[in-house]
């Protein structure tokens, strides 16, 4: 596996998985009805961000990040990330490998930390391997997250200090 920065050109492969994440509304605070283009806005982040993408062998997408500024001016020095994993990918390390990699890029930036704005609390898998990376939940917003099938949710604000 590369993992890569993204072009134009990768958004066939990470549409289909982008879609099926966010149609599912588990993880997401996306509308779960985003259109492609709108979703490819928010994905394709201009520089100073990046997005990045996971690749296989065979030239399949696995997974992509996107790494920003969590917030602008004086508060540009916190970076904020976001990963997408295709579920077919789920359990190969993709995650964590993406994980290691923006953290890499975000101290190359010069950030300070790295903050995640909206982790879902039942998403269990994103936050064990968050805190195995070094992340703390500094935050919780009750009720924060509706989700489809277990109702209001927890949203959690995790940080790490790079």
């Amino acid at each position: 596996m590369e993992i890569r920065i993204a072009s134009t050109a990768d958004w066939p492969g990470i549409w289909p998985f982008l879609r099926e994440i966010v149609a599912a509304g588990e993880t997401y605070t996306w509308p779960r009805d985003v259109d492609e283009e709108r979703a490819r806005q928010m994905w394709l982040v201009p520089p100073p961000g990046r997005t990045v993408v996971a690749v296989d062998t065979d030239g399949t997408i696995l997974g992509s990040a996107k790494l920003t500024a969590n917030q602008l001016g004086p508060g540009d020095h916190i970076a904020n990330a976001s990963f997408m994993v295709a579920p077919a990918a789920a359990g190969r390390g993709i995650g964590r490998a993406l994980g290691l990699h923006v953290l890499d890029l975000a101290r190359a930036d010069g950030y300070h930390g790295m903050q995640f704005n909206a982790v879902v609390s039942t998403n269990t898998r994103a936050v064990r391997l968050w805190r195995s990376l070094g992340f703390e939940v500094v935050g919780r917003i009750p009720a924060g997250f509706r989700h489809p099938t277990a109702g209001h949710v927890d949203l959690l604000v995790m940080y790490q200090r790079l």
